[in-house]
C-alpha cells in the first residue's frame, strides 16, 4: 500500500500532546495505542483521550495524568510564565532524572513495532543533542527534566505508535509559529523560543515564524517531532484533503491552541512513455565569479552557506578577463532562503554581484532511518525509484564506525548496505 501524505499546520505551534491528539483524530487505532502505552515499563501515569471544545471547535485531547510524585506542572501556565512567585516552593517536587540511555531502554521494552521504536528513539536523540548543546555537556550526560518526565516519554511513544499505525510516508511542515516573552523552567526564566527549540530549528533547517502572541507555542518535544518526521517544507500547489485531525493544546492563550493535521492527496501526475514521474520542486540557483578571494575566505564562505541552510554549494575553476584564474561559486537553496544566502555571499566573499534563477528539480522520494546494525546504531537513507529501494548510509556514521573499529570506510559502507537489503 502506498504511504500517506501528512500536512501539519503549525499556526498555533506544536507540542507532543497536540501532535498525538491530531493523529488520533486522523484515525490512529485508539485501542491498540492504549495497549502499547500499557507496555511502557514505568509507573505513575494514566492516559485519557477525549473531545474538548476550543473556541467552539471540537478537537481531540490526549491527556497524560501523573500521580503527585511525577507531576511536573507542565500545564500550569502561571508557574511556567513566572507570573506568581509564591508558587515556587510548593512546586519544587523531586524529579526523576533520566539520561538518554535510560529512555532508550524504556522505549526498547515497549510493545511497539521496530519502526515506531526507531522513530521514538530518533525524537529523543534530537532533543538530547539540542539540550547537550544548550547546556554544554556531552549527550550521554544530559539529564532530562521536563522532557524526560514520564509524560513526555508517553507523548513521544504515543506519537511514534500513531505515526506508524497510520502508514505515513511524507510529512509537509511549511513552518512553525512561535510566540514571544519568557517562560519558567527547571533552569529558571528562559526567553522564548527556549534554547533547545532554537537548537533543533537551527540544526534541522525548520522554518520558524515569530508571532506577537505572548507564550511558548513550540515545545522542545514538538520541535523534535517536527524535525524527526518532516520530509518537505513546501506544500504542493494543489492537493485534496482526504482526512482532517485536530489536536488540542493544554495552554490557554488568546488564540486557540490547536494543531490541525491533514491527510492530503495529489492530483495524478502525467507520465511519459509509461515512466514514473518523480516529484518535482523549485529551488533557487545563485552564481558568482570570484577572482580576488583567498582560499581560506572561500572555504569559510562555504561553511557559512551550509550553516545557513544551503542545499548545496560548490566551486568550479574558471578563467576571467585578463586571463585571471578564478572560481565560480554555485549555491542551491530553497526559494525562501535566497536573501539569507545572498547576505552570506556578500559578507564573506569579495564579489559585488551575483546571478540568480529559479529552477525545477526532480527529487527521488527518500526517508532517513536510524537502525540497529552489527556495529551499533547508524543512520541510513532509504531511497525509492521505480518501485525499487536503495540504501545510502550517512557519511558521518560510516566514518565514526571506521575510526572506532579500524575497518576501512568502503568495507563498512558496503556491509551496511548489504545489512539493510537483508532487513528491508
Amino acid at each position: 500500500m502506498k504511504g500517506k501524505n501528512l500536512y501539519f499546520e503549525c499556526n498555533s505551534g506544536i507540542s507532543g500532546d497536540m501532535a498525538v491528539a491530531a493523529l488520533i483524530d486522523l484515525g490512529a487505532d485508539k485501542e491498540r495505542l492504549l495497549k502499547a502505552l500499557e507496555s511502557i515499563p514505568a509507573d505513575g501515569f494514566k492516559v485519557e483521550i477525549s473531545d474538548v471544545m476550543k473556541n467552539g471547535i471540537k478537537c481531540c485531547d490526549f491527556n497524560v495524568i501523573l500521580d503527585e510524585e511525577h507531576e511536573n506542572h507542565d500545564h500550569d501556565t502561571e508557574y511556567l510564565f513566572g507570573k506568581s512567585h509564591h508558587h515556587e516552593h510548593e512546586h519544587h517536587h523531586h524529579h526523576e532524572h533520566r539520561n538518554l540511555g535510560d529512555i532508550l531502554h524504556i522505549i526498547g521494552h515497549t510493545e511497539l513495532s521496530e519502526n515506531a521504536k526507531n522513530l521514538a528513539g530518533k525524537i529523543f536523540r534530537i532533543v538530547a543533542e539540542a539540550e547537550s548543546e544548550a547546556h554544554g555537556v556531552p549527550v550521554e550526560e544530559v539529564h532530562f527534566h521536563e522532557v524526560g518526565a514520564i509524560d513526555s516519554i508517553v507523548d513521544i511513544v504515543a506519537f511514534a505508535f500513531c505515526f506508524d499505525d497510520l502508514g505515513i510516508e511524507r510529512v509537509f511542515i511549511p513552518h512553525l509559529c512561535e510566540g514571544t516573552g519568557e517562560i519558567r523552567c527547571q533552569h529558571g526564566i528562559l526567553p522564548i523560543p527556549v534554547p533547545a527549540v532554537v537548537n533543533i530549528v537551527q540544526k534541522h533547517g525548520l522554518l520558524l515564524q515569530m508571532t506577537d502572541l505572548k507564550g511558548e507555542l513550540v515545545t522542545p518535544t514538538g520541535a523534535a517531532i517536527a524535525a524527526a518526521v518532516r520530509t518537505d517544507d513546501i506544500l504542493p500547489k494543489q492537493f485534496k484533503i482526504a482526512e482532517t485531525g485536530l489536536g488540542a493544546g493544554k495552554r490557554n492563550y488568546e488564540k486557540p491552541s490547536i494543531l490541525r493535521s491533514f491527510m492530503i492527496e495529489f492530483p495524478e501526475e502525467t507520465t511519459v512513455a509509461g515512466e514514473n514521474k518523480e516529484p518535482a520542486d523549485e529551488v533557487t540557483k545563485l552564481e558568482a565569479n570570484i577572482d580576488d578571494s583567498t582560499g581560506e575566505e572561500l572555504g569559510f564562505a562555504m561553511e557559512r552557506l551550509f550553516e545557513a541552510g544551503a542545499l548545496d554549494a560548490f566551486y568550479t575553476p574558471c578563467f576571467m578577463k585578463k586571463n585571471r584564474p578564478a572560481y565560480m561559486l554555485t549555491v542551491l537553496c530553497r526559494n525562501q532562503d535566497r536573501e539569507k544566502m545572498e547576505d552570506v555571499i556578500f559578507n564573506d566573499t569579495t564579489t559585488i554581484g551575483l546571478r540568480r534563477c529559479v529552477m525545477e528539480r526532480t527529487v527521488l522520494e527518500r526517508e532517513s532511518l536510524l537502525i540497529d546494525t552489527p556495529y551499533g546504531e547508524a543512520r541510513i537513507k532509504l531511497i525509492y525509484h521505480n518501485n525499487k529501494k536503495r540504501f545510502a548510509p550517512e557519511y558521518e556514521d560510516v566514518a565514526g564506525i571506521s575510526r572506532k573499529t579500524g575497518i576501512s570506510f568502503g568495507k563498512i559502507y558496503n556491509e551496511l548496505v548489504a545489512f539493510c537489503k537483508m532487513q528491508f
